[in-house]
C-alpha cells in the first residue's frame, strides 16, 4: 500500500464499460512525513475521496479485491482516507 495525496481527477468520458461510473483521481505520492514525492497514481476512489486529502492507495491485484472494483480493469484503489498519521522518531 502506498500513502498520497489526491491533486486531481481523471474524465473520460470513453472507457471500458466496466469502467463507468467509477471516480478516477490522480494521486501523488507521500513520504511518512507528509514530504512529497516525484510519482503519482490514477486510482479509482471507493471511498469518496476528494481533492486535497490524504490517502492510502492499494496496488497491484489486491486492487481487484474490493467491492467495488472485483473483476475490473484496475491496478490502484483508494481504500482509506486518512486522518492521522503516527510514526515513531528515531
Amino acid at each position: 500500500m502506498l500513502l498520497g495525496k489526491v491533486v486531481g481527477q481523471v474524465w473520460a468520458t470513453r472507457k471500458d464499460e466496466k469502467l463507468t461510473g467509477m471516480k478516477l483521481l490522480v494521486v501523488r505520492h507521500i513520504n511518512l512525513d507528509y514530504s512529497f514525492r516525484n510519482s503519482y497514481v490514477v486510482a479509482v476512489d471507493s471511498v469518496g475521496a476528494g481533492s486535497g486529502e490524504y490517502v492510502l492507495v492499494t496496488t497491484g491485484s489486491s486492487a481487484r479485491q474490493s467491492a467495488l472494483t472485483e473483476g475490473k480493469p484496475v491496478d490502484a484503489v483508494i481504500s482509506a482516507i486518512i486522518d492521522t498519521l503516527d510514526v515513531e522518531k528515531q
